[in-house]
């Protein structure tokens, strides 16, 4: 016999702390849990049987719990483990989609009428790296930052040679510089020397004029 949980109790599941329920010995309960490919999932369940003596629940260490994980609608069994009355169990899926974990006694006889009370954490893990895709991703990286070092250098020697053309320019423009300074300074010794002969002719010229 099988029984399923609402949707709101698989809600439940993947938050709340010690959550409980009650079955049947011959019984058995089965959460849906959606997973991603590669997921992590571990659960811890505690198991109380009613004792008649006692008149409560109490342990029993006679009593097993089987935890049977199936991949769904494939039906792969990923988990499928029988344990103390308080054990743990951890998988992680293969594929993603729901995934159906069932949980029973080991009682076997169908006039049981023993009633189990069980304490159900189930924690869904963070996705396990994968470790193929991160050293891609680290190639990719890798190379992205080679190629920013080789446009970096690019950018280097382009800058050099820019300074280097600048300081051409620059001596280029202080020799033109000096040899215009100089031009001017010959143009103006030639001024001068031009006029004093001028003035020298004339004073010459009147001289002459005078004598005569």
């Amino acid at each position: 016999m099988q029984f399923s949980l609402w949707t709101t109790l698989l809600c439940l599941v993947a938050t709340a702390n010690a959550l409980h329920f009650y079955l049947d010995a011959n019984q058995k309960r089965c959460f849906i849990e959606e997973l991603p490919t590669d997921t992590v999932v571990e659960g811890h369940y505690r198991a109380l049987e009613w004792s008649e003596q006692e008149q409560k629940y109490a342990e029993n260490p006679e009593l097993g719990i089987t935890v049977e994980v199936e991949e769904e609608p494939s039906g792969h069994v990923v988990v499928k483990t029988t344990g103390p009355s308080d054990g743990r169990f951890t998988f992680t899926s293969h594929e993603p989609g729901d995934h159906s974990i069932c949980i029973s006694t080991n009682y076997t006889s169908w006039f049981s009428h023993t009633h189990i009370r069980l304490y159900l954490d189930i924690v869904v893990g963070s996705t396990k790296p994968d470790v193929e895709h991160d050293r891609t991703h680290v190639s990719e990286l890798a190379s992205k930052v080679r190629d920013l070092n080789q446009k970096l250098e690019d950018i280097r020697r382009e800058q050099q040679y820019q300074r280097e053309r600048e300081a051409d320019y620059r001596d280029l423009s202080e020799s033109t510089n000096a040899r215009a300074v100089w031009y001017s300074v010959a143009q103006i010794i030639v001024l001068v020397g031009t006029c004093a002969w001028q003035l020298r002719h004339l004073k010459r010229f009147f001289e002459d004029r005078k004598m005569r």
